[in-house]
């Protein structure tokens, strides 16, 4: 998910009562939210080494364990040398830091898992990719209620102060975003699974399904792009979950590519073995040139119907030789994280 989202689900989770239990709360468990992210670093070394690096071993189940107690640590150590401050504030717990920091590393590899890009949580053990596909990397939505719930209670804190009446419970707004958060992803989970069920029972051309996948978008919880995998192709069909069913003959169809050394020697450059262990549904065409041939490889569940948008794609040049002579990754469509 986007950043925006991390921290605003931190500070719903900071205002249910961690920030009343130790000083910091708040801002450690935004800094923790965000922290696997870090990873963010290898854009340096160019767009493949990102795709490689990742949602690796920051965003797994043993990453963020390590990262919320670093941070918490870290917190604590530096709030011993800050004053405490005058008034009925919590004094600083280092128990309390190091959980809400776990807590805040944890809800990033959870809101991370919710979409297609998904995580590989039992790094270095394994480097499976698990992606539960009901959220866009981007959410409108989800982010107006996050921010509905904990902006009321700050509006209607003013609007009391200038009455003289009681002062808003902070609380009660930040339980509102996290039921929201729940909401949200319990809606899109219902149409999604629906989705999966219609694309699974239809014949494809005459073929049956082999796998299914279901992608969202990003301001309509109900449109969503499946794709479909037989023998000989992938569909990509339109999907409305408020509708009946899905229409197979409304489908955009990628041909499976026939074998051949071009096509091989393309998935066996680096570019190409890393973009393999990430894509899903790959899929690769060769065009054939006076002085070699153009390869293009995608992954289908990030195909674009907007022109010039083709999703994730990894473009190899080869010599007639099957030299490589460029390989490249770029992120040119929908659902870039």
């Amino acid at each position: 998910m986007d950043n925006l989202t991390h921290t605003l689900t931190a500070i719903a989770i900071s205002h249910t009562g961690l920030n009343r239990k130790t000083r910091f709360a708040t801002g450690a468990i935004i800094i923790a939210a965000n922290l696997p992210d870090i990873d963010v670093i290898s854009r340096f070394w160019g767009s493949t080494a990102y795709l490689k690096y990742h949602r690796g071993l920051t965003h797994s189940i043993l990453g963020v364990t390590i990262l919320g107690l670093l941070a918490g640590w870290l917190f604590y150590s530096l709030g011993r040398k800050v004053a405490p401050p005058q008034g009925p504030k919590p004094p600083l717990n280092a128990p309390w830091l190091v959980l809400g920091c776990c807590i805040g590393t944890a809800s990033h590899l959870l809101l991370d898992f919710t979409n297609s890009y998904g995580v590989r949580p039992f790094l270095p053990f394994s480097g499976r990719w698990y992606a539960w596909d009901i959220m866009f990397i981007f959410d409108p939505l989800l982010l107006a209620l996050l921010a509905l719930g904990l902006g009321m209670p700050a509006l209607l804190r003013l609007v009391s102060e200038e009455v003289g009446a009681g002062k808003p419970d902070y609380r009660r707004g930040a339980v509102f975003s996290l039921c929201c958060l729940v909401a949200v992803w319990g809606l899109r989970d219902f149409a999604h699974r629906r989705v999966l069920g219609w694309l699974d029972s239809h014949i494809y051309r005459d073929e049956n399904p082999e796998r299914v996948g279901a992608f969202p978008s990003a301001f309509n919880p109900f449109a969503w792009t499946g794709v479909v995998e037989t023998e000989t192709a992938y569909h990509l069909v339109p999907v409305d979950a408020l509708g009946n069913d899905v229409d197979p003959e409304n489908a955009e169809i990628f041909r499976k590519p026939e074998p051949s050394p071009a096509l091989k020697a393309a998935w066996m450059t680096r570019t190409g073995r890393i973009f393999s262990d990430f894509a899903r549904f790959p899929w690769g065409r060769v065009e054939e040139e006076t002085d070699g041939y153009k390869v293009t490889l995608r992954d289908l569940r990030y195909a674009s119907a907007t022109p010039g948008r083709q999703g994730f794609v990894t473009r190899v040049e080869l010599d007639k030789n099957l030299h490589v002579l460029s390989e490249d990754f770029s992120f040119t469509g929908r659902g870039q994280p």
